[in-house]
């Protein structure tokens, strides 16, 4: 269920229902609270909270979430602006100003704030009420001219960018056209004339782009900014945002719309962000950034490089010292960590907004271990601190340099921790297209700053650079949430992106060079370095997973093909081998040559003699699995892919008989490929994925199956022979009928008795099957009558249920999420209304016949935490994953587990 899914009830409300659209705050009292962040979103629900608790917050109104809904719906009640236009008129009651206008104009923020953080996805005006007259009146009280024209042009810009969609660069050519001829290297050395010549050509923009002027009136600019706040929820970085993050599309964003307060008013003002922990690393240190004479924009957006929090401490002690008492007390409140923004003004502080904050995965675990020390929450409290996903940060790959020479191209910020090698790209969409089209295996997206618009390429890229920006720019705030690599505010880089270019310690790299990110210290190294995996032994994550672990019901297993990854598994905690695939055993050098001798046999004779030849190398790699897991069970899947796979292309062999027949026509090897062409197009199938495969190719060629029994079941007796304690459970892949099943049980059974005869001992083993079909699913009480276990093939049975090839879908799928069609790729996440009924019907018809059946999964899903959860909520035995995703499996079966005994979902969003 996607986080939210519960508040889709509450989106088809009636108007008449409603209690109310507008919330104040302000003057130590606040219509709402901290638990209201279903209505008020979670900026909202934070104000309200701190205004209650009587902290320095500028005063304002909240419209809710419900009046999104209402504008996604496409009507709008008229009580949402009677209550605006009310709650307007009390706040400039309360300040003794009007908004926009007289000689001390009323300005506000229009911000959005939905109820889980969605960093940057959508939109913010600031400076909103200025128009042509109430700038005049700004600077005369001021004193500050240079002031309050920079406040007007950053208005038309923010208004021209969200409100009319002019393109953010059209402004900035302009902005640095008049800094290049003013010959200026910062903003803030722009003057009020310059400023003044900008908001000119500002204007002039807008009327070339629209067709109509700046708008002057104070309330039409906010209703015009709430309703563009309303629509950036709809936008696609937003969506993309929803979508990676499980978050529900209907539940809306609420706009909070709250008093400017100024942090460019000059060298006693100023701006800044923060967390009251180390959101990289955990540690219990006070950690944020911060800028004199800026507003909240620049601190965030990697325009200028920001100062760490802590000068100040030597900048403003009473301001720091308050900061400091503030930001203490709101995370005793809130039991966790928090990311608060303030302003200050005229050597005033003022707090604008407190929520819990991003963290890196290292971070969560220190964070969760540590307020449990702290007495602030619970074990299980603790438990739910912790994405699924974010456990990979323990996981992280560390770039290899014993024995390389590296050289270091500079160093920034360590942002996000981690390693990433690879190609380099310049914009998002390139990005995207790279990685999708297979060219590059490895992407490095490279910016001067990211903005909300790169979150596509963001998400596919290994790892982010950034030439500006800070610990808190939008590159590092996203790429923590998302795991990823990323080193931010590296000032030695100059970044050209017209030109695609890379231009640092007098080299260039183009796109497409590789480059190597080290996250965790900051440095850009030149070339392609080799990386290390990480090891799951961290201290902090041992004693985490022991507060988790005895919490699940579900055991997480791991799919491995060989010794070394089971080994890898067993480190992860894995309690058993999921599935194991024969057929990669077949590609090794020294094998493919007998397995193509026995697809070129034209006789059973000829199969055997190959296939004798198979037996031992598969009977040694079993014994290895065996060897690894111990006593714990393995599941073994029989030869499943078509045989042409292992043969090959008809292509490759056309071009080598082409130049053979004209280099050397009488040489003998011409007739051995025109063979194997011969039975290539012989194999050749029009849909090879529903061809002859699976358990087909067992009943059609019963001596594969033979091989592979015997293989195994020796194996087992050879290890048990040594004390071991093997538990072998043999998979019959492709299942769609009992017959079927029946007939490839058979051989296993007859063939295990005749080793167990030979060697004159037994061994415990299962004989199951993988559902991977729907008829299987379908039928799941009649195969259970020969199957001992199922395995839900997942994949396999997403793409026959939904007729849609895992290879093919990217040809699609983007299409198919922007316009809503797939909330997620149903390869990476379950469908759990249409796919998820047919593995709940099959489970709950496999123990009508059989009522201790085994039921598991070891699909891709079974390392997605929301599928995980699934598994649980259905009776599962098991999931089964990838060796690098059972922490996160592990930790999702937990929460499954306290999710149940509580009745609720949780979320730390």
């Amino acid at each position: 269920m996607t986080q939210g899914a519960v508040e889709k009830s509450s989106a088809k409300a009636d108007s008449t229902s409603i209690e109310r659209y507008v919330y104040f705050f302000g003057g130590g009292k606040a219509d709402g609270n901290g638990k209201m962040k279903d209505v008020l979103g979670g900026k909202g629900a934070g104000l309200a909270e701190m205004t209650n608790a009587g902290l320095p917050v500028p005063p304002g109104f909240t419209i809710q979430t419900e009046a999104c809904r209402e504008y996604m719906r496409g009507k709008l009640s008229p009580r949402i602006d009677e209550e605006m236009h009310a709650a307007l008129a009390r706040l400039e009651q309360m300040q003794g100003q009007k908004l926009g206008a007289g000689e001390n104009p009323l300005l506000v923020s229009v911000r959005s704030g939905a109820k889980f953080s969605m960093p940057g996805m959508m939109d913010t005006i600031l400076n909103l009420g200025l128009n042509d007259k109430a700038v005049e009146a700004l600077a005369k009280l001021s004193n500050n001219p240079r002031f309050a024209y920079d406040s007007y042009r950053r208005l038309i810009q923010m208004f021209g960018d969200v409100v009319l969609d002019i393109p953010k660069k059209k402004f900035e050519h302009i902005f640095d056209s008049v800094k290049a001829a003013k010959k200026v290297k910062f903003d803030y050395e722009l003057q009020s004339d310059a400023l003044k010549k900008i908001i000119e050509e500002y204007k002039k923009l807008v009327k070339k782009e629209t067709g109509k002027d700046f708008p002057q009136s104070p309330l039409d600019q906010l209703v015009a900014a709430r309703d563009a706040v309303f629509r950036s929820w709809e936008n696609d970085r937003a969506k993309t945002y929803r979508r990676i993050n499980h978050i529900d599309d209907w539940l809306g964003t609420a706009v909070n719309v709250q008093c400017m307060v100024f942090g460019n008013l000059g060298e006693t003002s100023g701006t800044g962000v923060g967390f009251t922990r180390n959101p990289a690393t955990g540690e219990k240190v006070f950690f944020g950034e911060y800028l004199m004479n800026a507003q909240g924009e620049d601190v965030v957006s990697g325009v200028r490089t920001p100062m760490h929090i802590s000068e100040l401490e030597k900048a403003m002690p009473e301001v720091y010292e308050q900061l400091r008492t503030i930001t203490t007390r709101l995370e005793k409140h809130y039991r966790d960590m928090q990311d608060f923004e303030f302003t200050i003004q005229d050597g005033k502080l003022y707090m604008l907004q407190t929520r819990n904050g991003k963290r890196t995965g290292l971070a969560a675990v220190r964070v969760a271990i540590d307020m449990v020390k702290e007495g602030l929450i619970t074990k299980e409290e603790a438990i739910f601190r912790v994405e699924p996903n974010q456990l990979y940060d323990f996981l992280v790959p560390r770039l290899v340099e014993k024995g390389e020479k590296i050289e270091v191209l500079a160093t920034g910020l360590p942002a996000s921790p981690g390693a990433a090698v690879g190609q380099i790209v310049f914009t998002a969409e390139d990005a995207v297209k790279y990685h999708q089209n297979g060219a590059y295996k490895s992407v490095i997206l490279v910016r001067g700053e990211t903005t909300p618009e790169d979150i596509a390429g963001m998400e596919v890229a290994s790892g982010i650079l950034t030439s500006r920006g800070g610990m808190t720019s939008h590159a590092a705030v996203v790429t923590r949430g998302m795991g990823k690599c990323c080193v931010a505010g590296a000032g030695d880089c100059t970044v050209d992106e017209a030109k695609k270019e890379l231009r640092v310690k007098g080299k260039t790299f183009k796109q497409g060079d590789w480059i190597s990110l080290d996250g965790t210290t900051g440095r850009v190294i030149e070339g392609k370095l080799k990386t290390l995996d990480a090891q799951p032994n961290d201290p902090d994550l041992v004693k985490f997973m022991g507060w988790a672990d005895p919490h699940r019901r579900l055991q997480v297993w791991a799919n491995a093909d060989v010794p070394r990854d089971a080994k890898n598994a067993r480190a992860f905690g894995a309690q058993g081998i999921g599935l194991c695939r024969t057929e990669h055993m077949f590609f090794a050098e020294d094998r493919i040559e007998h397995m193509r001798a026995m697809i070129l046999a034209d006789n059973e004779k000829d199969r055997r003699a190959a296939l004798k030849k198979l037996l031992p190398m598969q009977r040694s790699d079993f014994a290895g699995l065996f060897k690894a897991m111990e006593s714990l069970p393995v599941v073994i899947r029989l030869l499943d892919p078509p045989l042409h796979e292992f043969l090959p292309k008809r292509e490759d062999l056309l071009v080598q008989i082409a130049k053979l027949e004209v280099a050397k026509p009488r040489s003998p090897k011409l007739k051995d490929l025109r063979t194997l062409l011969a039975r290539v197009e012989e194999l050749h199938e029009m849909n090879p994925m529903l061809g002859l495969r699976g358990c087909r190719l067992g009943i059609t060629f019963p001596e594969i199956t033979e091989m592979q029994a015997r293989a195994i079941v020796e194996a087992a007796v050879q290890i048990k022979a040594k004390g071991g304690d093997p538990h072998p459970e043999i998979m019959i892949p492709l299942i769609g009928s009992i017959e079927e099943m029946r007939h490839q049980a058979a051989i296993v059974r007859r063939v295990a008795d005749e080793v167990f005869a030979e060697k004159k001992t037994k061994v415990d083993f299962k004989v199951g099957t993988m559902i991977e079909i729907p008829r299987a699913a379908l039928t799941a009480d009649q195969i259970a009558e020969e199957a001992e276990f199922f395995s839900f093939g997942t994949n396999d049975l997403t793409q026959t249920t939904f007729g849609i090839s895992r290879d093919d879908i990217n040809n699609f799928l983007p299409a198919y999420l922007k316009a809503g069609i797939f909330k997620q790729d149903p390869f990476a996440t379950l469908d759990q209304v249409g796919v998820g009924q047919l593995v709940k019907g099959a489970v709950e018809k496999g123990r009508s016949t059989r009522s201790n059946l085994k039921v598991g999964i070891c699909g891709e899903h079974g390392g997605d935490p929301e599928s995980v959860k699934f598994c649980h909520r259905i009776g599962l035995n098991y999931v089964s994953c990838s060796p690098f995703r059972l922490l996160t499996a592990r930790l999702a079966a937990a929460q499954a587990a306290l999710e149940e005994k509580s009745g609720a979902a949780h979320t730390n969003k």
